[in-house]
């Protein structure tokens, strides 16, 4: 595995590094220990997956409040997203900035996003299947999320191809307000 740093403190894409043979390859998608080496929180309390039927489905942007914050390790292990993580901590000098990164079952990158980062993305093509490696469990009462297209952000979410899936839920996130 490599980390890859961003502008925002606390992102990383993480690429793979496959080992191969007439079998195929195997490559390591997390491991604690290094991840612990380089600063960053464990990711290994939940994982869940997130199936898409839709090319242009937007989900997010989300996240849990503390103390439930949440980091997360991202893949799409079937299609492809431009994943997008939103700084909103409040000590943040990237506070309301964002980073986004095409992740894909061909490129097998990952996203690394910190407690206190929204997250979101939207489906590059049909039948995308995310994974999500959790820090934290899910907690209803503490889930939050922002408007996907709020000003405040500036998120340059790829031109929509047809008519863009959105719940109502996340149509219906308030403006941030820093």
């Amino acid at each position: 595995m490599k980390l890859v740093a961003t502008a925002l403190p606390g992102v990383h894409v993480v690429e793979l590094k496959p080992l191969g043979d007439e079998r195929g390859w195997f490559a390591r998608t997390y491991d604690e220990d290094f991840f612990r080496s380089h600063g960053l929180e464990p990711v290994g309390v939940q994982c869940n997956s997130s199936f898409n039927a839709a090319r242009d489905t937007l989900r997010g942007l989300h996240l849990q409040a503390e103390p439930h914050g949440e980091a997360k390790l991202v893949r799409c292990v079937r299609g492809a997203i431009w994943d997008v993580a939103v700084d909103l901590r409040d000590d943040s000098p990237t506070q309301a900035s964002w980073h986004a990164v095409e992740l894909s079952a061909e490129n097998r990158r990952g996203l690394y996003i910190a407690a206190g980062l929204a997250h979101g993305f939207q489906t590059l093509t049909e039948d995308c299947e995310v994974q999500y490696m959790m820090g934290h469990v899910y907690v209803p009462e503490a889930a939050l999320g922002v408007r996907w297209d709020d000003p405040a952000f500036g998120v340059d979410w790829p031109e929509p191809i047809g008519s863009r899936t959105i719940s109502d839920k996340d149509r219906a996130y308030p403006d941030y307000r820093a």
